[in-house]
């Protein structure tokens, strides 16, 4: 058996090669951990090789003390139960976004199975995608499971730098379906608003529809399968957005009308105290305050402007950036503190940056 290493699990098999399957391989390879792979693909297991994810497991190789299902959702269950008999001595997790539905597969919820899902992803999948510090300061979930098995998987969560959370399977599906499956079926939708827009209404785009379309860049065959698994936690949501817009409609059919622009503004009124409740970096609901600068489109400028930031001490909450169509110039949105704000900009402008909509 390894030895090499101080993790929680020295020796590890993953079957599913795509971005977290993949991601974790590189993970754990890079902490001294000896990692099996698998896919049905042979491809995906010949990129993942190539990124030095792990290697195939062979006759002579060892038996794993953990084995991780990075499958799709729709053969999680499967693939799991096959584990648990195959590798009859090891623990088993899968990280499917969707818990209840993998539950029932089971026959019975073995001592050795814990459902966890990592909330870490990118738009695009698969190995090519994968990166080691993926689940850094991400939120991970544990589901049901028995209490020693939990505890060895919590440990091996917060060895790769996550955020370990207690969730039942249900409480899991309720919240991934408000923050994660809504937003995914929004975005999509309203991207494909964008299909039949001209050439001259797109170069018109800028931020708002690039934040608000960026995730439906994401695999539809996946989506699929996922909104599918949690449709009973969805539906709910859905019709609950359905009447908010059915509301909202009806008051712009008729902008004259008693009460019509109440309706509106408290559509965006709500909205504004339900993104004031997503939690900051460090955890707590905060109100950020941004800045756009102009910032020209040559090299350097950009570290040029986190060198000065960091000199100030400022601490950054996000950085965003845009380029503007046909100009050599783009822009960059700081998020920051309230309270940073006025001696932020101050300092910016005394050092030549240009804040986006002040005149010369």
């Amino acid at each position: 058996m390894n030895t090499s290493t101080s993790e929680p699990f020295a020796l590890v098999h993953i079957v599913g090669c795509g971005l977290l399957g993949t991601s974790l391989g590189l993970a754990l390879t890079q902490r001294g951990v000896t990692v099996t792979l698998e896919d049905a693909s042979p491809a995906a297991l010949g990129l993942a090789l190539d990124y030095d994810a792990g290697s195939s497991r062979t006759a002579d190789s060892l038996p794993p003390e953990l084995v991780i299902v990075a499958t799709p959702p729709d053969v999680v269950g499967d693939v799991a139960l096959r584990a648990l008999e195959e590798f009859s001595e090891a623990l088993v997790i899968d990280v499917a976004s969707v818990k209840e539905a993998i539950y029932r597969a089971l026959p019975g919820v073995s001592a050795r199975f814990v459902g966890t899902h990592p909330m870490a992803g990118r738009e695009r999948g698969g190995a090519v995608s994968a990166r080691s510090d993926l689940f850094t300061a991400r939120p991970w979930v544990i589901c049901e499971g028995e209490d020693v098995a939990r505890q060895k998987i919590r440990a091996f969560i917060v060895s790769l730098g996550a955020i370990a959370i207690d969730m039942s399977a249900r409480e899991h599906d309720e919240a991934v379906a408000v923050v994660s499956h809504v937003p995914q079926l929004v975005a999509s939708l309203t991207a494909a608003r964008l299909e039949g827009a001209t050439p001259e209404a797109l170069s018109l785009a800028g931020a708002g529809v690039r934040d608000v379309t960026r995730i439906a860049a994401s695999d539809p065959a996946l989506w699929v399968q996922i909104v599918a698994a949690n449709s009973e936690a969805l539906v709910g949501h859905l019709k609950s957005l359905h009447g908010d817009l059915e509301s909202v409609i009806a008051a712009l059919e008729d902008t004259a009308a008693k009460g019509s622009k109440a309706i509106v503004s408290q559509a965006f009124h709500r909205g504004v105290t339900g993104v004031s409740r997503l939690p900051g970096k460090h955890g707590v609901s905060s109100q950020l305050a941004t800045l756009l600068l102009v910032i020209d489109d040559r090299p350097g400028e950009l570290a040029r402007l986190l060198t000065q930031l960091g000199e100030w001490g400022v601490n950054l909450e996000d950085l965003r950036l845009e380029h503007s169509p046909g100009a050599n110039v783009g822009f960059a949105e700081l998020s920051l503190s309230q309270s940073a704000l006025a001696d932020v900009e101050s300092q910016l402008v005394d050092n030549g940056w240009k804040i986006a909509g002040e005149g010369e």
